[in-house]
């Protein structure tokens, strides 16, 4: 188990968060480009090793109900590893210029995978159709269909 200084070191090396000290001794680290009201990143690092990580928009990890990851056991790889997917998860986007051409002023949803793909969802033509860049991927007649599709693909909804 990493000590809670060995944790620190990994946590202060991403430029992005922002230390907050709290009650305790404890520290939480703030993603304050969050695309989500989700801000901490890093919850109640505790002297004793013990904290969470919010992976709530991840799929790859077994959160609790809040989408908190217990650190106290993981190593520095994964814990670097976990950061990194956790402020990929909850950074913005930009809106290329494919996106806008395919969606216009259509609903759509945007998908990425563990390497930061990109695929939007769209509902046009009574169909929900996927498409990467400014090629159709895949279309599916239901909603439901779609999801489990990019889900099994390894996307997660941002």
């Amino acid at each position: 188990m990493l000590t809670f200084n060995e944790k620190l070191v990994i946590i202060e090396a991403f430029d992005e968060l922002e230390r907050k000290n709290v009650s305790l001794g404890r520290v939480n680290f703030q993603f304050q480009n969050s695309i989500s009201d989700k801000k901490n990143i890093v919850y109640h690092l505790h002297p004793n090793g013990n904290g969470y990580v919010y992976a709530g928009h991840l799929a790859s990890y077994d959160s609790d109900e809040k989408g908190l990851v217990n650190i106290r056991d993981f190593s520095a790889d994964q814990l670097h590893h976990l950061l990194k997917e956790a402020i990929r998860a909850l950074s913005p986007i930009e809106k290329t210029a494919a996106e806008e051409a395919i969606v216009g002023d259509s609903d759509k949803e945007r998908w990425v995978d563990g390497e930061n793909n990109l695929l939007i969802l769209v509902y046009e033509n009574e169909a929900w159709n996927i498409y990467f860049g400014l090629n159709l991927d895949a279309s599916f007649d239901t909603y439901e269909e779609a999801e489990e599709f990019l889900r099994e693909e390894g996307f997660t909804r941002r």
